[in-house]
């Protein structure tokens, strides 16, 4: 297969989950797919040495990482607050509106790096080890800090609603 279509191969398997990890990561449905075709451009540009990675998702996802801690650092994100909401909502893909912002709001309580490793081991799937190359981490600290960040989750009142008593 040649390199665009090799390209357009992966790029098409990844989108949803690299869309996912952007609104996990903190970013609306708009900001996640700007994040995600970010990611995949800049992939694209050097995709032969994507292609020559020993891990393409561990890699693809790094990227993926740097283009939300750079678009983060700007000092402007081209939001403007208003006392006038639109005449209509958004649509929310997850179906579930209450529990999708519940999510949302205790993952947004979570630090950026505790919210890394969540987006990285339990929606992108990747392994301790992934994980830790990804983020340039020892495997242990990948570990503790997804257990921070879990027993945050546990304790966080906007997921207290959902819980039996």
């Amino acid at each position: 297969m040649d390199d665009d279509g090799d390209f357009s191969a992966y790029a098409g398997a990844r989108w949803s989950s690299l869309v996912r990890s952007g609104v996990v990561l903190g970013c609306t449905l708009d900001e996640a797919h700007d994040l995600a075709q970010t990611t995949l451009l800049r992939c694209y540009t050097s995709w032969s040495r994507v292609r020559r990675a020993d891990d393409r998702d561990a890699y693809v996802y790094r990227v993926l990482l740097n283009c939300h801690r750079d678009s983060r650092r700007r000092r402007w994100w081209g939001e403007r607050p208003t006392d006038t909401l639109p005449d209509r909502a958004s649509a929310d893909p997850t179906g579930d509106v209450d529990a999708a912002d519940a999510v949302r709001r205790a993952l947004a309580d979570l630090s950026p790096a505790h919210r890394e490793v969540v987006v990285l081991r339990h929606l992108a799937q990747l392994s301790e080890q992934r994980t830790a190359a990804v983020l340039g981490l020892a495997p242990g600290t990948v570990k503790s800090r997804l257990a921070r960040a879990l027993a945050q989750l546990a304790q966080s009142p906007h997921l207290a609603e959902g819980r039996r008593p």
